[in-house]
Formats: structure tokens, sequence, C-alpha cells
């Protein structure tokens, strides 16, 4: 016969002490963009023999692209072919992942390789698509721009589980809406003390916040030249928008929505914002934005913004850019490069020395 004990009784008003536990399992996403330049360079180099991108992170783990554009074996006649491999060795994981080829523009128009999972171990510390595209469908495709390629590894790392209490108190804390908090009291402007016309544009806020915020205006408000607190403060130099995209930005610590799109122009203003009022993370925000719109039309100017504002990072982006395969003769024929020449000519020494390093390497 079965067991039929009966749960002992509790008495009425007494509750039975309660523990709770669960199990966590977490995964990281990424991407990351492989630029093949010179394809027609590479055509023919043999089976078996591979570029490599530079080694990125995911999961606290090293990953690299391969790309064989004569293909991983001669299994795969007519086709190239793209692996991920994996250099964290010391421990098996698991993965699941996808490359593809992107349009110039960065789109991904249309998703020729399905996703692949797999678990990587010292013994098995590469995967992929064996006919990753064939060749024959690269000339002429949205693919090759320039006779550059882009693989995209959308890559999603798998972290080992692990069992943690729960906490029975159902108490929720929202998060934190402090910088919505400030944003409305920008927007309200109810106890501002300070006023702005920008161009003729009336813009109020609040000096303390102004201040702790930027070295610039601490001086400019509450330094021994400081303005009169009765008088508006003009500004002349700069457009409405930036002025009301940066006050956004010092309050909030965000991008307002209008300027999220990263275009190149507003980036550009916005970094000379940044730059003029000591906001040092807009600006390496703005160089970052920046960073990643570089191409043929607007990486003269961007180089030329760069070198006026000593932003160094932004500045090494585009003097890789321009001295990458077949992209020097382009961008030459641009009015930024005119401007870049009559503005900053001793960075074209920079540019060809960084041209002259590439060949170097290829031929060595």
């Amino acid at each position: 016969m079965g067991d039929h004990r009966e749960f002992p009784a509790v008495a009425p008003g007494h509750c039975l002490p309660k523990t709770s536990s669960m199990s966590v399992t977490d995964s990281v996403t990424a991407v990351h963009d492989f630029r093949v330049t010179g394809y027609s360079l590479l055509d023919g180099m043999g089976v078996g023999r591979f570029v490599s991108s530079s080694t990125f992170t995911v999961g606290g783990l090293d990953w690299a692209v391969r790309f064989y554009p004569d293909g991983s074996t001669a299994n795969c006649l007519g086709n190239a072919s793209a692996f991920l491999y994996y250099f964290s060795r010391e421990k098996d994981v698991r993965a699941r992942f996808t490359l593809n080829l992107i349009e110039n523009d960065g789109r991904l128009s249309q998703v020729t390789n399905s996703y692949m999972k797999h678990t990587f171990s010292p013994a098995s510390d590469n995967w992929g698509f064996i006919k990753f595209i064939e060749k024959s469908k690269i000339k002429g495709s949205p693919f090759l721009e320039n006779d550059c390629l882009t693989i995209r590894c959308l890559l999603t790392v798998t972290k080992e589980s692990r069992t943690q209490d729960v906490e029975t108190n159902s108490i929720v804390v929202p998060p934190s809406n402090l910088h919505q908090d400030f944003g409305n009291m920008l927007q309200d402007g109810e106890g501002a003390d300070v006023t702005f016309t920008v161009c003729g544009q009336l813009f109020h806020a609040h000096r303390c916040v102004l201040a702790f915020r930027s070295p610039v205006f601490r001086a400019e408000l509450f330094g021994p030249l400081r303005e009169n607190a009765t008088e508006c403060i003009k500004i002349d130099d700069m457009e409405p928008m930036i002025f009301e995209a940066l006050l956004h930005f010092i309050y909030t610590d965000t991008l307002p929505d209008n300027c999220k799109d990263g275009k190149a122009a507003a980036m550009q203003h916005m970094l000379v914002a940044a730059d003029r009022y000591g906001v040092d993370r807009l600006r390496l925000l703005c160089e970052r934005k920046l960073s990643d719109a570089i191409d043929v039309e607007t990486v003269s100017t961007t180089l030329a913004l760069a070198e006026q504002h000593h932003c160094s990072q932004l500045r090494g982006a585009c003097i890789r850019f321009m001295a990458s395969p077949d992209m020097l003769g382009p961008v030459m024929l641009t009015d930024g490069f005119k401007h870049l020449v009559a503005s900053c000519p001793l960075i074209l020494k920079e540019v060809l020395d960084e041209v002259s390093r590439i060949w170097r390497d290829k031929s060595s």
C-alpha cells in the first residue's frame, strides 16, 4: 500500500517557513562586421587559405571570423567559405550564430545563411558555412562595392547555468527615472534662473545643473567673468537645434530622438558644441557615431573636424578608411577633400604613410 502519511498540522495564523531557488541561464548577443577589402586580389589565392577578422570578445570569450575566398576544402569548388573560430579554449561553450554578407549601406537585404548551433571546444574550435556563397554570385551583386565585401557575424553565447535563491520579498523597485525628471525640469522651465538666446530663439535653464555638467558653463556662470544673472546670454554661432540637443544631453545624459539617427552633419555640429563646452562624454559619443558613419563623401570633412578638435580616435579611424585599398582615389574627387587639403595640409602625409604601411604589409 502507498504511504498515506499526512503533512503535520499547522496552527491557525502560522505559516511554514518557505525558501525558493531558480536555475538561471543567461546569454550575450553581439554583432561583428568583418570588412574584406581588395576582393579581386584574393580571388584565386587557393583552397584552404583565408583572411581573418581581428579578435573580438563576446560573453568574455575571444572569437574571429575567417573568410576563404576559394573555399575551405576541395569539396566546395566554386564556393567561398566562412567560419567562426573560438580562441578561448579553456572551456566548452555553446553558441548560436550566423554569417551573412551585408550591402554597402549596412543593410542585410536577405538572409542567405540561417542560424547555426554549435558547442565550441578545444577539439572543435571552429564551425561555419562550407558553401557560404557561390563565387559567381559575388561579382555584380549589391554585396560587392569598391571591391569590398562585409561579412556580418551575429553571435549569441550561452553562459553556464547557475542557481540562485529567490527572494520572498515581492516589493518591486522600478528602474531609476532621474534622467526623465531632469528632462522634465528642463522642458517645464520651473526654477530656471538663466536664459540663452541662440540666433533669436530663447532657452531657459538652471545654472547649477549647467555648472556641474560643464566646466565652461561653470566659469561662464559662476567664475570671475560670470554673466549678470539678469541678462540674457547671447549665442550667435550655433544652430538652435544643436544648442537644444546640448542642453538635453546635459540634463539627461542621452541624445534627443532627432539626433539618434547619427547623421554626419548633425553629429559634426554636436561634436563642436560638446568640445566647446567641455562635455567629454557627449564628444566621445559623437566621435563613435561619426566613426560608424564614415564613407567616401564624409571622411574628409570628418577628418578635418577631428584634427581641429583633437579627436584622436576619430582621426585614426578616418585615416585608416582613406588608406584602405581603392578608397583614396574616390575620396580625392570629393569637395570635402579639397577643403581638407586647404585647412589641414600636413595630415595628408599621415594618410600617405598609412597607405605605404598597408602596401608594405601586403608585400611582406
